[in-house]
């Protein structure tokens, strides 16, 4: 049974004869080289394609580097993923607060905060904006066009934590945790 050629083996000789392959003489097309790759490096042989997630998390875990800020989401972004945490399996959302939009080559990101009392906002958010531009941009080789920063809110601190409230509210016939 005849084998069907594939690319690899297109260019290989079989009992004297040559397989289809470049023409004799014939020269390159402008770009590329005589070669069987095209003169093309690896770079250009085939794209990447990255999920939305992928920049979401890179971008939470960079703006997650900057002390000074207490959470990332708005509260109800927050209050159900401290819910679906709490879930057995669950996961923690690290990608939580933040909305990525990725082009071919460039992607825009937003982030709503959650920031301590105390710090100086503009500066924190410069600084949450240079974290998140330099790791999206090494990581993915996408360039970061724009980081729009939405502070939510801010986090005296003798406020009490969502979860320590949660802990307090137990189902019907469930006994409290103690602490």
């Amino acid at each position: 049974m005849p084998e069907t050629p594939t690319p690899a083996t297109m260019h290989k000789t079989t009992g004297g004869a040559t397989a289809p392959g470049p023409l004799a003489g014939a020269r390159p097309a402008p770009g590329t080289s005589a070669g069987g790759d095209g003169g093309r490096s690896a770079g250009e042989r085939g794209r990447t394609a990255l999920a939305v997630g992928v920049v979401e998390k890179i971008a939470g875990m960079a703006a997650r580097e900057v002390s000074g800020i207490h959470a990332l989401g708005s509260g109800l972004a927050r209050t159900f993923g401290a819910m679906r945490d709490r879930v057995p399996g669950g996961k923690s959302s690290v990608g939580r607060g933040i909305k990525a939009e990725i082009g071919e080559k460039q992607t825009a990101i937003d982030i709503a905060l959650v920031v301590e009392y105390g710090v100086v906002i503009p500066e924190l958010a410069r600084q949450v904006r240079e974290n998140i531009i330099d790791a999206v941009e090494r990581m993915t080789g996408l360039e970061v066009v724009e980081v729009n920063i939405a502070v939510n809110d801010v986090h005296l601190p003798d406020e009490p934590e969502f979860e320590e409230e949660e802990e307090q509210v137990t189902a019907p016939g469930q006994r409290p945790k103690l602490k």
